[in-house]
């Protein structure tokens, strides 16, 4: 591995472009576009004021900079620096923006649930979609882009509204059997549509692209429901995540479950163990540590836990707090399918890694820290995290490993991403980012 310097950043606003050539990432009101080999500065653009949010488009050609605060989104074409773009939404305000899959238009969503604004960049033609409902995954795109589904709230009832993105027509409209909808996702097939009920009702519902009701399902009643949903990239298996610290996997013939991991399971079989075990540095008289508790530690490596039942920290949730820190609210496939790595809210530090072709508990990396975030590699089994700390963590099948970050000591890893290629990730801070690259030769 190889590291950059570091790279000022603001609230984590960088992205890898689709294409894998560029990196962007903003500077408060000023946008940075690298070359990702290089890290030389290829496009310098300044915006109105400071940028909430950057998404590339889909072809790589376009970057969108939302203001929300203004009510503004600017786009620049990384082709054509010259050419620029504003949208703005005047006084409905702007909530949230994304790009359609043609990379040739734009949705904006206004303040309230007012409305969806669809911009286009090619006639400057403007068209709006009304009754949105508020929320994070409340719409989604085919993997194929080909149609979009969104979430509707009328006469207190949930809707969802499914449409071409072609001429953006709307191809159906029905009613869900939801109490509050909570998030809807399209299978990567397109083949089905996931749609989960808030957290106080435990309800999933599986829809075909014409609205038929393909499944319902529920696990339980009288307790907390559905914490996250996740579909495999084969769109074989749907992974459901609940309050209760299971994770309940249904496969795409019957919509049934085959099996559902508890937190922690029972250790059988071959599962391994890993414990980062920390070298703390000497402490110097009179030192404090930096607000928030996160520390510069010294180096670390992991060593195989032969006891059983391995022990696992555990943080007892307060149940007089809403959403209480329990369940299983991280349930993320690996590209090929074959993992699925899951974080359980209430034993933070432990880190789970299941092989989905037997169905069993493979490894679990207990943590020094908490971990804060992970993604897998996109191009083969390969798992990247960070805990807060001056370290990156990773695991394969081959095994796991800790790795120091040979930067200044207030570089504190906050999330990570994974070059499109697998080529490298972006390590980010606080206000810095720094770039690890890999030799991918020497790593499959």
């Amino acid at each position: 591995m190889n590291f950059s310097d570091l790279f000022q950043q603001t609230s984590g606003l960088c992205l890898f472009s689709p294409n894998g050539k560029y990196l962007a990432n903003c500077v408060q009101y000023r946008l940075i576009v690298r070359d990702v080999r290089t890290l030389q500065i290829l496009h310098l653009y300044t915006c109105l004021d400071a940028v909430q949010h950057i998404v590339w488009s889909p072809d790589s050609q376009f970057i969108l900079c939302g203001m929300y605060k203004r009510g503004i989104t600017q786009v620049w074409s990384i082709e054509q620096p010259e050419w620029t773009c504003k949208i703005d939404e005047g006084s409905a305000g702007l909530e949230s923006v994304c790009w359609s899959p043609d990379s040739r238009h734009i949705l904006t969503f206004a303040n309230f649930q007012l409305r969806i604004t669809v911009w286009s960049l090619i006639n400057k033609s403007v068209s709006y979609i009304k009754y949105p409902k508020q929320g994070k995954k409340m719409l989604d795109f085919t993997s194929d882009g080909s149609y979009m589904a969104l979430a509707e709230r009328r006469d207190c009832k949930d809707y969802i509204s499914v449409f071409s993105c072609k001429q953006w027509q709307l191809m159906k409209h029905f009613e869900t059997d939801t109490k509050d909808l909570a998030g809807l996702e399209w299978a990567p097939n397109g083949r089905a549509l996931a749609v989960w009920d808030s957290i106080l009702d435990y309800k999933l519902l599986l829809y075909s692209l014409d609205g038929r009701c393909l499944s319902t399902y529920s696990a339980y009643e009288w307790a907390l429901g559905i914490k996250c949903v996740s579909w495999s990239p084969s769109s074989q298996f749907l992974a459901v995540g609940s309050f209760d610290e299971k994770v309940r996997l249904l496969n795409h013939l019957t919509w049934k479950v085959i099996i559902d991991f508890s937190h922690p399971p029972l250790l059988e079989g071959k599962a391994v163990v890993y414990k980062e075990i920390e070298k703390k540095l000497p402490s110097l008289q009179g030192e404090v540590d930096p607000p928030g508790g996160a520390v510069f530690t010294g180096s670390s490596h992991y060593e195989v836990v032969s006891e059983r039942p391995a022990q696992i920290p555990v943080i007892k949730a307060d149940p007089e707090k809403a959403n209480p820190k329990i369940g299983v609210s991280l349930a993320v496939f690996s590209p090929d399918s074959k993992y699925l790595a899951t974080r359980n809210d209430n034993m933070p530090c432990a880190l789970w890694i299941w092989d989905i072709r037997q169905l069993a508990l493979v490894a679990i990396l207990l943590q020094a820290a908490p971990v804060k975030h992970l993604e897998w590699d996109p191009c083969q089994s390969r798992l990247a995290f960070c805990t807060g700390t001056n370290k990156v963590y990773m695991w394969s099948p081959a095994g796991a490993l800790s790795v120091d970050v040979p930067v200044e000591a207030s570089f504190l890893v906050q999330s990570l991403r994974w070059h499109p290629e697998g080529a490298a990730v972006l390590l980010m801070g606080r206000e810095n980012m720094c770039m690890c690259f890999i030799d991918r030769d020497k790593n499959r």
